[in-house]
């Protein structure tokens, strides 16, 4: 495998991409209400992602050891649907899984009746599932600011349980649109979960998930690195087929995001074409909604003179690696900062791209081999351990190649 690609300076971009993902959050929940409608459905245009690929794998799997690799929505899903599925399974993963935090997923599922064991550290995976047998309660309290993806794996489990469930969503609630996303990819399976967010609870009363057929629509989350592409390049005119402008997904938000950062999107015919406009000079954003987008935002921020204010991103420290530190450490090459003056508030500090070539570190995190490809539009920029891009864009490399920049 190789151990980096160099990207050549290439300020002037034009080019359509042809290996865009689908959406891998739609895929993952798709994949588990398929399995919950007793595999009658079918779901299309599925991502390509390794996630996605592995949950294929997994959901169906007769295996008693599960190894979900570094994918966190697959181990946290997987959790809630083998135990409430009442199957006997390990699940495991690489070293950085067995360091991300399951304990309130556990506890959630523990607390309706499940028996669940730590096979290492508790509150951490490898876990255990050892049966379900009896509901002991149809409510749960759960805290709204962690990984909606606890929200959503219990979200997905719950009409078959016999009393259904009501869960209580504590303090702020993070990343609404994932939690909108779940619901309305249930309502497609003929289950309507009945949420207020004003107060804060979620109510799914028992049912049966019916057929369905679902097609997965293009990934925003991988659509926004072309944003960035675009922001940073001198010149730019980039085409992605099948992309709409209407979306379930929460990082659709990119589109409205980058107008600050100099980037105009136009739909026409099915696709998004972005192009460059004037860019502001400082950026004020929220990213409790769509976390995943920092790593896009904060590269072209460092280098394109925007100094940022930005709240809503505790969630990254839990991510595939602690994604505040690897974005300091990696913006501080052009001598930009990220700091937090105050719990909870980040100030960015932009840099100054330097002359001589740069050297990006991943930390085995797709995104930030991503997120930081951009800056090829400044400098030779060499990306260590580019496979990561696997995890969720297998065809990235192939569609930056197509927008004109050599890699080597």
């Amino acid at each position: 495998m190789t151990s980096y690609f160099l990207l050549k300076k290439t300020p002037q971009l034009s080019g359509t991409t042809h290996k865009l993902s689908s959406s891998k959050s739609i895929s993952n929940r798709a994949l588990i209400l398929k399995a919950l409608s007793g595999n009658q459905s079918t779901v299309s245009n599925l991502s390509d992602a390794r996630d996605t690929v592995l949950m294929t794998n997994l959901v169906g799997s007769t295996d008693k050891i599960i190894d979900v690799m570094d994918a966190g929505t697959t181990m946290r899903f997987l959790t809630a649907y083998f135990t409430l599925t009442n199957q006997n399974k390990i699940l495991t993963g690489t070293a950085r899984m067995k360091e991300r935090p399951i304990g309130i997923l556990v506890d959630a599922l523990r607390t309706l009746g499940a028996q669940i064991s730590y096979l290492e550290k508790e509150g951490f995976p490898p876990i255990e599932t050892k049966g379900f047998t009896q509901q002991k309660t149809d409510k749960l309290s759960i805290p709204g600011n962690i990984s909606s993806q606890y929200i959503s794996a219990l979200m997905m489990v719950a009409p078959t349980l016999p009393q259904g469930l009501t869960l209580a969503l504590t303090g702020k609630i993070g990343s609404v649109p994932y939690i909108e996303m779940t619901a309305a990819l249930m309502e497609q399976f003929g289950v309507k979960p009945e949420i207020d967010f004003a107060a804060q609870t979620i109510r799914i009363a028992p049912a049966s998930y019916k057929t369905s057929h679902v097609i997965v629509e293009a990934d925003w989350s991988a659509i926004s690195y072309w944003y960035g592409f675009t922001a940073l390049a001198e010149k730019a005119e980039i085409t992605l087929p099948n992309v709409s402008s209407k979306s379930m997904q929460g990082d659709r938000v990119i589109a409205i995001l980058m107008e600050k950062l100099g980037v105009q999107s136009t739909f026409k015919n099915n696709q998004l074409i972005l192009t460059k406009q004037k860019a502001d000079t400082n950026l004020v954003w929220d990213f409790k909604d769509c976390p995943d987008l920092a790593q896009t935002v904060v590269p072209v921020c460092a280098v394109k003179g925007i100094t940022g204010s930005f709240t809503g991103l505790e969630s990254l420290r839990i991510k595939e690696t602690d994604r505040i530190a690897a974005l300091q450490n990696e913006i501080a090459k052009v001598g930009a900062t990220l700091t937090e003056p105050e719990t909870g508030k980040w100030i960015l500090t932009p840099g100054k791209i330097p002359t001589s070539e740069i050297t990006i570190d991943t930390y085995h995190d797709h995104r930030m081999a991503m997120g930081f490809a951009p800056w090829a539009t400044l400098i030779d920029l060499k990306i260590n351990d580019p496979s990561v891009v696997n995890k969720s864009y297998p065809g990235f490399w192939e569609d930056v190649k197509a927008t004109g920049i050599d890699v080597v």
